[in-house]
């Protein structure tokens, strides 16, 4: 079983930074790839990034150059620097964890239970 959390939300005004912690326990070593996504407020939940056991990221092109993962292996926490942030990026943020044979829509995913972002105009 793994378990996931994460930390790190506020609200921020239009430009400002915020960075989001996921960690990740139990049994890590099952982990393939880790995820952040975003739901804002009725909308569909969307992936903004995700980052694999080999250190290869992935960011949906909206936040492209403004958000950055990076991991600390140690303590299994992912995190999601997030700059240049902007109205559009507001939304609860959650992080999943799977292993290699599950996509991120499956069933026996981990996932937290999020941490909301507001960015103000």
């Amino acid at each position: 079983q793994v378990q996931v959390e994460e930390s790190g939300g506020g609200s921020v005004q239009a430009g400002g930074s915020l960075r989001l912690s996921c960690e990740v326990s139990g049994d890590t070593g099952s982990v393939w790839q880790t995820g952040w996504f975003r739901q804002a407020p009725g909308k569909e939940r969307v992936e903004v990034a995700h980052i694999n056991e080999y250190g290869t990221k992935w960011y949906d092109g909206s936040v492209s150059g403004r958000f950055t993962l990076s991991r600390d292996d140690a303590k299994s926490i992912v995190y999601l620097q997030m700059n240049r942030l902007n109205p559009g990026d507001t939304g609860m943020y959650y992080c999943a964890a799977r292993p290699y044979e599950l996509l991120f829509s499956e069933p026996g995913v981990s996932w937290g239970k999020g941490t909301q972002v507001t960015v103000s105009s």
